[in-house]
């Protein structure tokens, strides 16, 4: 039986892990961490040791680890049946979890159309909005709009749209042109703005480019509310309110990117709930399984999907798809992870949690490099900085937010950051008490890092 050195020692050998320079590990004391099990929002490691799984294993858990209701349901349909292409066949978990999004995202949306990933979610949002103009006549609107800094998956069409440069720049040559916004960060204000007096200037830029521009911008692709992948930077409900008026004005699809912010993570079903407003075509996946089994949907409405409906002879179907595309197994378990959502009122019941997390955020602002504390629903961010007072940042080289992940790690919690940005994304089943104990220990990792 190989012991647990064996194995880090096997993995360090064959396995290429996910964003990771992998000679972090030669030589050094800190190995990849191997889990055994799951229960809860705790994971444990071959020692037996005990962590706050405290972003949700990179975002998608949200029920918990090994959730017996959910571990029931993956069961029976394995047993049923496994997998079956979705081209001229159907099965009842796909029609059952289509018909349970539409109800929940409410008019105009009538169309789901399955893939498997967020950035496989976008490539579909992508291609359907230039498929869409260009079979309405329209082959001009061919460019897509999106926010500096954003992320939308590592796909070459989801990378087009990106705009944070270690994903992106390298591939530069690979991918299509578009268009860049600023984004609205409210901490450090593109137009020079206090957030306490912010009137939205920055979406003066959106309006003046959809003036001059319409007639060839198919659409703008953003991320509600929090753009994740930046460091959790949010912004205000009422940009999206004001992005939607724009595109209606000009006649621009709005792309919602919901994968990361779906299912409960902003205190609702849908982040542009907030807004008040109703996307043209929006992408979820992540929570959508409650993180276990890769699933995405790109949802949108009749107005789009009767482009596409016509004679075989006209050569205007959608010709996109992917072998696991809806997947009878995760498509059960969306089912179960929404059947739970519904019967143990899970959004109702974050709102003393999402409270909770306010105020345990209060305390990171006595921190001497805590230079911006932001929250929305079930997330918050700290971002350190080198000088409270100029917002200098800490040099990437020196891997602050990396030295926090390790010490919290010591201490029971798993703390991924990213650059010197250190944030929670828990699982939505995470009680007010546990939220203040990976709070602490955040706490208290910043402050020996930073202060020491």
């Amino acid at each position: 039986m190989r012991s647990q050195e064996e194995w880090i020692e096997k993995d360090l050998k064959y396995v290429w892990h996910p964003d990771t320079q992998m000679k972090q590990y030669e030589g050094k004391d800190f190995k990849p961490v191997l889990i055994e099990k799951g229960k809860g929002i705790y994971l444990y490691d071959a020692d037996g040791n005990e962590y706050i799984d405290g972003v949700s294993s990179w975002w998608v858990n949200t029920l918990g680890h090994s959730n017996e209701k959910l571990n029931k349901i993956l069961t029976e349909q394995a047993e049923k049946i496994e997998h079956v292409l979705l081209a001229d066949f159907t099965h009842r978990p796909a029609i059952e979890l289509a018909e349970k999004l539409i109800k929940l995202a409410g008019e105009p949306f009538s169309k789901v159309f399955y893939s498997d990933d967020g950035s496989t979610a976008v490539e579909v949002a992508l291609k359907m909005a230039y498929q869409y103009w260009y079979q309405n006549g329209k082959p001009e609107k061919k460019y897509f709009v999106s926010m500096t800094d954003s992320y939308h998956g590592d796909t070459l069409g989801s990378v087009s749209v990106g705009g944070i440069d270690i994903y992106k720049k390298i591939f530069s040559p690979l991918v299509f042109d578009t268009i860049k916004v600023c984004a609205p960060f409210c901490y450090r204000c593109p137009k020079g703005q206090k957030s306490e007096n912010c009137t939205l200037n920055c979406i003066e830029e959106v309006e003046n480019l959809f003036e001059q521009r319409n007639g060839e911008i198919a659409a703008i692709i953003v991320e509600p509310l929090v753009q994740g992948a930046a460091g959790m930077r949010m912004y205000p409900a009422e940009y999206l309110t004001k992005l939607r008026e724009l595109c209606d004005r000009y006649d621009i699809l709005l792309i919602d990117d919901e994968v990361a912010m779906a299912f409960g993570r902003t205190g609702k079903y849908f982040a542009f709930e907030h807004a008040g407003i109703k996307p043209d075509i929006f992408c979820v996946a992540k929570g959508i399984t409650a993180g276990y089994i890769p699933l995405a949907a790109t949802i949108t409405t009749n107005k789009i999907y009767n482009a596409f409906y016509d004679d075989f002879s006209t050569l205007k179907t959608f010709y996109h798809g992917h072998s696991f595309t809806g997947n009878p197994i995760a498509c059960a378990i969306a089912v179960e992870n929404l059947k739970i959502m519904e019967q143990e009122k899970i959004i109702d019941k974050l709102q003393p949690k999402i409270k909770k997390l306010k105020s345990c955020l209060d305390k990171f602002k006595t921190l001497e490099h805590a230079g911006d504390i932001r929250h929305t629903g079930m997330i918050g961010a700290v971002e350190m900085v080198k000088d409270k007072s100029t917002k200098e940042p800490y040099d990437f080289k020196e891997r602050m937010g990396h030295r926090v992940f390790l010490e919290a790690l010591k201490n029971g919690a798993i703390l991924r950051p990213i650059g010197n940005v250190i944030y929670f994304m828990p699982p939505l089943i995470i009680t007010e008490q546990e939220i203040e104990k990976l709070t602490d220990i955040a706490y208290s990792a910043i402050k020996k890092v930073t202060e020491s």
